[in-house]
């Protein structure tokens, strides 16, 4: 063989590992999650006996099905607002000149430096003095001063990056800066709008600290807290964690399926583009 023969081939077995080493946890939580026996043999590399009546218990008995609901409502409605604002925000910071426009971006920078653990206690007060505790409401603000800072930070640079004669051009010929906006702007930093929708989202589904402290009403649990149901003290329902685990990675895969091709051209663009 030759050397670039040698060098597929080296290529090929890498990507192989890498495939393998990536899907194995899916593949062994839901073998363990379609095991009669995982009650009693815990986690399982090969089910002995095929059973989706796992999946049935958590969705009637384990009340997941709400829990999903309230991820569905938070991490939704978190992408949805960051986008939004983050867009309009990255907009003004690249494209107009105010007093403090550097103090705000160094600002942005710093408020990503803080642990997501020194804030709890100061936003669970500040919520309970709002009465916003309980409320799905409230965590999506909570997620959403994670989640802007960065969202704000990666568009300034896709649109920092799209052309000014662009946008003059469409003035020229007439456009509104709104219709500028939906028409010219908007498309070119799609693909940075979806890095950002993606990091936002992944962000308020799988959350646990923030959820379990603002969250007192079992109604009210997401996904990342209704998983503790099925630890007991001292045991585990494996057969259960395992299936509830499975739907928990369902939406986070539809998801990203639908966005991926924009996904990584908007990493790749993100990565010359400042």
């Amino acid at each position: 063989m030759s050397q670039k023969a040698w060098a597929r081939a080296g290529k090929a077995v890498g990507v192989v590992a890498l495939l393998v080493f990536s899907l194995f946890p899916a593949y062994w939580m839901f073998s363990t999650a379609v095991d009669a026996n995982a009650a009693t043999r815990g986690a399982s590399l090969l089910p002995t006996d095929l059973t989706f009546e796992h999946f049935r218990r958590v969705l009637d008995t384990g009340g997941f099905g709400v829990y999903i609901r309230n991820s569905v409502i938070v991490a939704g409605g978190t992408v949805l607002v960051s986008a939004l604002v983050a867009l309009l925000a990255a907009v003004a910071v690249a494209r107009f000149a105010f007093s403090f426009r550097k103090a705000i971006l160094v600002m942005i920078l710093i408020v990503q430096m803080v642990p997501l653990e020194a804030l709890v206690i100061p936003l669970f007060l500040q919520a309970r003095n709002l009465q916003m505790l309980n409320s799905l409401l409230g965590l999506i603000i909570v997620y959403l001063a994670f989640s802007l800072p960065f969202a704000i930070w990666t568009l300034r640079g896709f649109v920092a990056a799209v052309p000014k004669e662009v946008e003059e051009a469409a003035y020229i010929d007439g456009a509104s800066w709104g219709r500028m906006f939906w028409s010219v702007l908007l498309p070119l930093v799609a693909p940075g709008l979806v890095a950002t929708s993606v990091f936002a989202f992944i962000t308020a589904w799988n959350e646990f600290i923030f959820a379990l402290t603002f969250m007192q009403d079992s109604s009210q649990y997401t996904v990342a807290i209704g998983l503790q149901k099925f630890f007991g003290q001292n045991t585990a329902d494996w057969g259960a964690v395992m299936a509830a685990s499975t739907l928990i990675t369902l939406p986070v895969v539809v998801f990203f399926t639908l966005v991926q091709r924009n996904l990584s051209s908007g990493l790749a663009a993100g990565a010359v583009k400042g």
